[in-house]
């Protein structure tokens, strides 16, 4: 049994910052995450993007079932451990690269996931998931299951500790990897308030832009803050 449930949506610049915090703090303390699946696509299933979201939510959030989709064959064929690479290589896939690459590998996921599966070392035919609706079921149902730990105003990614007894919490959202030392005292703070069980949230929607290549922050500097509401992002006044 794994100590963390970690759902996430590889799309998602927030749980991506989010994933890398909790690896820094897994190598320091001995405990094991499972990656779970959380699709946004799904979770926003009865919005109207054009009107509630920015243009390109729509086509990322399709992005972001379609590598779940291929997540969820390799789990299926390959186990457990071969999800946290999958994800680790993602991520360095859509968020290490610079801002055109992103934008390019969200319009043709099978451009993102082909040098993925072949840095892995796994089949090529593994592609094909991308468009097989019949993996679906397993997403949602691990949406779903996310989505009934924290209840539905939420987003990526959701942390479920102490599976599957345990408290979960929607986050933390950060915006800047933190240093070793940094990342062991969050991850104490958290965990402590995920275990008290009066705890429900604590917020603010201004938000600064995550320090990732790919949304044009740099390592050392400081992403522009803007006010999220509602799942996405508005520039502050």
């Amino acid at each position: 049994m794994a100590d963390l449930d970690f759902y996430f949506d590889p799309i998602c610049p927030f749980a991506w910052m989010t994933s890398k915090w909790v690896r820094l703090v897994a190598a320091q303390r001995d405990y094991e995450v499972a990656w779970r699946f959380i699709s946004l696509r799904m979770v926003n299933a009865g919005l109207d993007y054009a009107a509630q979201f920015p243009p390109d939510y729509e086509r990322a959030h399709t992005a972001g079932l379609e590598l779940l989709r291929v997540a969820a064959a390799v789990r299926r064929d390959h186990g457990e451990a071969a999800v946290a690479d999958l994800y680790l290589a993602y991520g360095t896939e859509l968020f290490d690269s610079p801002p055109a690459r992103r934008e390019e590998l969200q319009r043709d996921t099978r451009a993102c996931a082909a040098p993925v599966l072949e840095l892995l070392g796994l089949p090529a035919r593994t592609l094909d998931a991308i468009g097989d609706t019949s993996l679906d079921p397993v997403i949602q149902a691990e949406t779903d299951r996310a989505l009934e730990l924290t209840g539905r105003d939420v987003g990526t990614p959701i942390l479920h500790f102490d599976p599957p007894a345990g408290s979960a919490l929607f986050g933390p959202v950060i915006s800047r990897l933190p240093s070793d030392k940094e990342a062991v005292e969050l991850w104490d703070h958290v965990v402590a308030l995920s275990r008290f069980g009066g705890f429900a949230e604590l917020k603010r929607s201004l938000r600064e832009t995550p320090q990732l290549r790919a949304l044009g922050v740099e390592e050392g500097t400081v992403g522009v803050q803007e006010d999220w509401q509602h799942g996405h992002r508005r520039a502050a006044s």
